[in-house]
């Protein structure tokens, strides 16, 4: 059966799915983001199961991850990789058992995105660094005339480092329309340090073309703003996705505390047993 899904009810049974190992992981490491990463979910779900126009969003080869011809993924967000993992666990990239030995001392998953991690493109180990690697991708496949995208997935509050806007400018500079920046606007973090404003007004002025997605757990939006995307003319795109923070974790959403946290054991008794109705629900 294929790998890609385009019906909205079998995305969100992947995504709830998602959400029990990404916890799972996160609790057996007692170390990790839930807020973070709970508001990721369905974006990161997209761009790995979603189809456009019955086409898949992103091309990729589970047996050959390092082979030439994928399209590049670069979690910006560096600190909710822990759903980027549990997403190529599934798809096949690497042994699911990998995910007990999360963050573990000698483990191959670490805290951050790894190269050496099979499916994984770029190393990404401080913030807002994330959109210069894409930068580089998007220049090579230019340069080497590859007909392929460079996706990647930013958080609100690295926006304030200064060179994301450095690498945007240079994106436009160059007309790099095979790149496609999400922003994961779960609205904690960040816009509590520094007030960066209208991003949108940011994004164009710097040359992009900017689509807003007023839900970013929707995936029709989503998948709807992907497909515009893909018809950009000689722009980078910044797709902007309104999230919540801690998302299907019902007494953490929306809640800074959470943001940069995991759960109790007490915790977890909750919501683990609402999760799994819910998907066997969806499944049935």
């Amino acid at each position: 059966m294929s790998m890609y899904m385009e019906k909205t009810s079998e995305l969100k049974r992947k995504a709830l799915k998602i959400r029990l190992d990404v916890l799972d992981a996160i609790y057996k490491a007692d170390s990790g983001y839930v807020g973070s990463c709970m508001s990721v979910v369905e974006i990161l779900t997209s761009l790995y199961y979603g189809k456009v126009n019955g086409k898949p969003v992103m091309n990729f080869d589970p047996a050959k991850p390092r082979g030439d011809g994928h399209d590049y993924l670069v979690l910006s967000k560096s600190h909710a990789v822990a759903v980027q993992y549990a997403i190529l666990a599934d798809l096949g990239f690497f042994d699911k058992l990998e995910l007990d030995y999360f963050c573990k001392p000698g483990a191959m998953l670490k805290n951050r995105p790894c190269a050496k991690v099979p499916g994984v493109d770029a190393t990404v180990l401080s913030y807002g660094h994330g959109l210069s690697f894409a930068l580089g991708f998007a220049l090579a496949l230019r340069s080497e005339r590859k007909d392929k995208r460079v996706f990647t997935v930013l958080g609100d509050g690295e926006l304030m480092c200064g060179q994301v806007w450095e690498a945007a400018a240079a994106a436009s500079r160059y007309k790099l329309n095979n790149l496609i920046a999400f922003v994961d606007n779960n609205k904690v973090g960040g816009a509590d340090v520094v007030d960066l404003g209208f991003i949108q007004d940011k994004f164009e002025a710097f040359g992009w073309q900017v689509i807003q997605v007023t839900d970013g757990h929707d995936f029709d939006k989503i998948l709807d703003a992907v497909s515009r995307a893909f018809t950009s003319n000689r722009k980078p795109v910044c797709i902007w996705c309104h999230t919540v923070t801690g998302k299907g974790v019902e007494f953490a959403e929306r809640k800074p505390s959470y943001q940069w946290a995991g759960l109790s054991e007490e915790e977890m008794s909750i919501v683990i047993p609402k999760l799994k109705m819910l998907y066997e629900e969806l499944s049935s």
